[in-house]
């Protein structure tokens, strides 16, 4: 039987996107023992081979069974759609020790031996210990293997929500849900996600996160227990292109026209994206990518929209028609 998530009136009105630093980091460390992901992140997976080697991640991965529970006190819902990843991991900080040796022994079960573990024990032994443990070194992760390449990993999940966020604007939550993913189905105000498994919740007022996941492709995690409020994570759109180097095709009759700089930054912006990210992707200055957006944008080629703090642009249509050669 599938998952189903049943809507209430008011969740309709508390659905809301978010990006997470902190679960990506999550899987990006379930990713390192999954070879079956490897293949989506190789040059990733290159650049930060000699420094993960440096991390023990036993304690984490017995706590990612391949079936079954990971702890939510690990990985909560994001506190608000642009959450630092110091914010997140002071909320695991605090997270309680008997509530949380609960979920680590929930998760524990889930992995043949685990629970009797050298490792095991000890975190059931002392949960205040553990919270700390494994705070430390989910940090450590994060500093070692995210942190340098968040600029790409948040540009790549922010143009995400622009264009889910436009498919609800344009044809409702039918159209965002069924949008999300093929194993996701909207139909009477529930919700189902084709998946083995049996889980039915109602929302209950709280509505309902949504979170794309760059690590976590191609995969659709929904969960997260009372008093944790529901949330659907999803593969984000675009995952082919983000460790691909910018820059590489620009047509060369299109640098003649607009200029070398100018011509790489329109052709690179495949997906909504802002200036660092961008310009860590080019091997720019962030001031010289601004100023080739600039003249992009009042040539009618960029528009520009802010997201939180940040500005995005992406491709008009004869932006795009420059850039691919096709027909605006």
């Amino acid at each position: 039987m599938p998952f189903r998530l049943c809507f209430g009136d008011g969740d309709l009105l508390r659905c809301r996107f978010a990006v997470s630093p902190r679960w990506e980091t999550q899987e990006a460390v379930r990713t390192l023992q999954r070879p079956g992901r490897h293949g989506y992140h190789l040059p990733w997976l290159r650049a930060i081979r000699a420094s993960a080697a440096s991390l023990d991640l036993r304690p984490l991965w017995l706590l990612m069974p391949l079936r079954g529970h990971t702890p939510d006190f690990l990985g909560p819902p994001p506190i608000g759609p642009a959450a630092s990843f110091d914010e997140e991991i002071a909320a695991i900080r605090a997270a309680d020790p008997d509530a949380a040796r609960e979920d680590i022994a929930r998760s524990l079960v889930c992995t043949p031996g685990a629970y009797e573990s050298p490792l095991g024990r000890a975190m059931l032994a002392d949960p205040a210990r553990a919270v700390r443990d494994l705070a430390d070194l989910t940090e450590a992760a994060w500093r070692t293997l995210v942190e340098p390449h968040w600029p790409r990993l948040r540009a790549l999940l922010e143009a995400d929500l622009v264009f889910h966020s436009r498919r609800l604007a344009e044809g409702g939550l039918e159209a965002l849900f069924t949008g999300l993913h093929p194993s996701l189905t909207w139909h009477d105000g529930t919700l189902t996600i084709d998946r083995p498994g049996t889980h039915v919740r109602e929302l209950g007022g709280q509505g309902l996160v949504l979170m794309p996941s760059a690590f976590g492709w191609p995969e659709v995690v929904s969960g997260f227990d009372p008093p944790w409020q529901p949330t659907l994570v999803y593969p984000a759109r675009g995952i082919g292109a983000l460790w691909t180097a910018a820059g590489t095709r620009t047509p060369e009759a299109l640098a003649r026209l607009l200029g070398r700089g100018r011509a790489d930054v329109l052709c690179a912006l495949e997906a909504p994206e802002a200036t660092t990210a961008l310009a860590q992707r080019l091997g720019m200055a962030p001031s010289t990518v601004s100023a080739h957006l600039s003249a992009l944008r009042d040539a009618g080629l960029l528009l520009s929209h802010r997201h939180g703090h940040r500005v995005l642009y992406e491709r008009t249509p004869l932006g795009i028609a420059l850039a691919t050669g096709g027909t605006p």
